[in-house]
This record gives C-alpha cells, structure tokens and sequence, in this order.
C-alpha cells in the first residue's frame, strides 16, 4: 500500500490550476494595477503647464510672486522692468505666456501703455493686475484696456493661484461690487447715448420700423403691417443698428426701452 501511495499523483496542482483557469478566463487580459497606476502618473505628467509671465520693476515683488507660484503646474518666467515710463512700456518685448501678472506699481499711464502693448502682440493673452489698491475709477478702466484679474498685493497672496486658471480659461477674477459698478457704467453710458440720438434724427420710416420692433414683429410681419418690402425692413433695420452702435436687434430693443424708462428721457 505504501508504495501505491507514493506513486499516486497530487491533485492539488491540478486543483488549483482548474481554479484560475476559471476565474480567469484567457480572452480577457491581466492588468496589473501598478501598471494602471503608472499610466496614470505619466499623463499627469505630460499635461501641459500653464505658462506665466510676471512683470514688475521691483525684485522683491517677482520674488514674493514666484515663491507664492512656486507649483508643479505653473511654468514661471520673471522679467524686470527696467523702466516704467509710458513710451518704454509701449517698446517693452515681453515673453510670450498665456498669463500676465503685471505689477501696477508705475503710473496709470505707464500701465495702460504696458497692457495695450501685450494685447498688440498677443491678442489671446490674459491680464492680471496687482497693486497696491484700486479705486472703481482705475479698475473700470483696468477692465476696459481687457484685463481679466484685479488684485491687491495682499489678496494677492491667498488667490493669485486660484486665479490664474480661471482667467486662463476666460474667466473674471474682479471683486463683485467691482464687476456690478462697470456694467452699471457701460449700460448707463449706453442711455447716455440714446438721449443724445435725438428721435429727430430718426426718419418716419425708421421710427415707424422701431416701434414695430418694440412689438416683436417679425420682419415678415413689419413689412405687411408697414405695407413695404422685407428687403426694405432689412435695410431700415441695418440702418437703426448703425445709429445706435449695436450689432443685434435685441441689444438695439434693449437700449430703447432704457431710454424711454430713464426718467429724464
């Protein structure tokens, strides 16, 4: 008996291998997990950084600036400003980056001559400025050049880097009231405007297409209630957009009803 016993072959290795060849099927492919995970490191990183420029006079704020960006995802290049006079800032040749940080430490001048001259050269650039404190006056005006982002150098601290991909994507980094003043401005301008386009300017016709717009017609619909051609309303209606400065018969209906609401309309 005992010599059938050794002879007798093992049923475990065949046991097992019945087991895996179960659970395991071979069309599917084993991927190990420190495979996946190296995967997903490398991706993370060849994303490409966000590439900043920083502008300033004064060593001392690029080197608060670059050790507050001092992150993986951002690529930093510093450039002093050796000047800070308007025509100096309007030559200045500045590193191409998606994002400008700019010291307005200099002049208003200076600085508008300096934003105007980064947005000649890069048009899809974004502005960030920080300083030591923005009136509404200065930042309507900030807003107006195109700058996205308006900071104090003390805000600057805690959400400059918050900040930066979200004006990189498009976006506003300005305090509210800041933000709700400027459209305050712009709309009242606009009424401003209005007035001063006396309705004496305005032709029979052209009133008459106006006040037919103010009543959501169609150009279909003006034209027979007018009694004229579509083509006719068209040109009436280009025509209306030209006087007021607007692109869209929305924005020319919007502008209207301000000016007949303003109380010394």
């Amino acid at each position: 008996m005992a010599p059938e016993t050794r002879n007798r072959p093992s049923k475990t290795p065949k046991l097992s291998v019945s087991i895996r060849e179960q659970l395991v099927p071979t069309h599917l492919p084993v991927r190990p997990v420190f495979t996946t995970l190296t995967t997903v490191a490398t991706k993370r990183s060849n994303s490409p950084k966000l590439s900043i420029c920083l502008l300033s006079p004064h060593p001392l704020v690029l080197s608060e600036f670059e050790r507050i960006l001092s992150k993986p995802d951002f690529k930093v290049i510093s450039k002093q400003l050796e000047s800070t006079l308007a025509p100096d800032l309007r030559s200045f040749e500045p590193p191409k980056a998606q994002v400008y940080v700019i010291d307005a430490h200099a002049a208003r001048q200076a600085t508008g001559a300096l934003l105007s001259n980064i947005l000649e050269r890069y048009p899809d650039a974004r502005l960030i400025v920080v300083g030591e404190a923005h009136q509404d006056a200065n930042s309507f005006s900030l807003l107006r050049l195109g700058v996205k982002g308006i900071l104090t150098y003390t805000e600057a601290r805690d959400q400059l880097i918050r900040a930066l991909p979200l004006v990189a994507t498009g976006g506003f980094w300005v305090p509210r009231t800041v933000l709700s003043g400027f459209v305050d401005s712009i709309l009242s301008g606009q009424t401003r405007r209005l007035k001063s386009d006396s309705v004496a300017n305005l032709s029979r016709r052209e009133q008459e297409v106006l006040d037919s717009l103010l009543e959501n017609l169609s150009n279909k619909e003006i034209a027979s209630k007018l009694n004229i051609a579509e083509r006719t309303v068209k040109f009436h209606v280009s025509n209306l957009l030209n006087k007021f400065g607007v692109r869209r018969r929305a924005d020319l209906i919007l502008l209207t009803f301000q000016r007949r609401m303003a109380p010394d309309a």
